[in-house]
């Protein structure tokens, strides 16, 4: 189902009271955008772990088209991460895809996303997950000030960063895997083994595609 648009102790997240929280209650909606180049476990066990703690309703991976801060050169066909996304979480219903920034092509801006969302999805509030490393460049994204009026942020606590922030941001406590898609894809391109560090399916994709060989 597409929305329109086409290791430490785990602690409860403080809840800030924000816009979204207040009268009517609306559908609670996360939203985990990335490249997704290629997805591994820490994208999976962040989207998972912060859906059980915040008790959302829906839970959505969301693949960029081209992000503003990624060398578009290094990232390939979107077709190729999506198909790997759809393999990730077949196994998983409480997790689906957002493609709204696909279907969109050019760079993907959150601000741009949350609006044409937000504007289509008028029943839902939306929570969106940041790493405890982007907090501090919040206040350099474009239209900052119009999207945390939009959106609830949701700051995945990490140890060694900042979570101080003069934004309203969720903070949540999700086990730490020091994985990396770029770690992946060197990994590959010096035949090395990425065995459990993304699911078998999208292993198995990787090696039949050949994705990554001369990154």
């Amino acid at each position: 189902m597409f929305l329109k648009c086409k290791y430490q102790e785990f602690v409860l997240p403080k809840v800030h009271v924000t816009p979204q929280h207040k009268g009517k209650k609306k559908k609670s909606v996360g939203l985990l955008g990335g490249g997704f180049n290629p997805v591994h476990h820490g994208h999976l066990v962040i989207a998972d772990q912060v859906s059980e703690q915040l008790h959302l309703d829906e839970f959505y991976l969301m693949p960029s088209f081209h992000s503003p801060h990624i060398d578009e050169k290094k990232v390939i066909d979107a077709s190729h991460r999506v198909a790997m996304l759809d393999l990730a979480i077949e196994d998983n219903p409480t997790l689906k895809l957002e493609l709204c920034e696909i279907d969109r092509q050019g760079k993907s801006y959150t601000y741009d996303t949350i609006k044409q969302l937000t504007e289509e999805n008028p029943e839902v509030s939306y929570y969106f997950i940041i790493g405890g490393d982007m907090v501090d460049y919040l206040p350099k994204w474009y239209r900052i000030d119009e999207l945390v009026s939009m959106v609830q942020f949701v700051g995945v606590n990490r140890s060694g960063y900042n979570i101080e922030s003069n934004y309203p941001i969720i903070w949540v406590d999700v086990p730490l895997l020091d994985i990396s898609s770029s770690m992946i894809r060197k990994k590959i391109n010096q035949n090395g083994s990425i065995r459990y560090f993304t699911p078998d399916k999208v292993l198995d994709y990787i090696e039949k595609e050949g994705l990554y060989r001369n990154d």
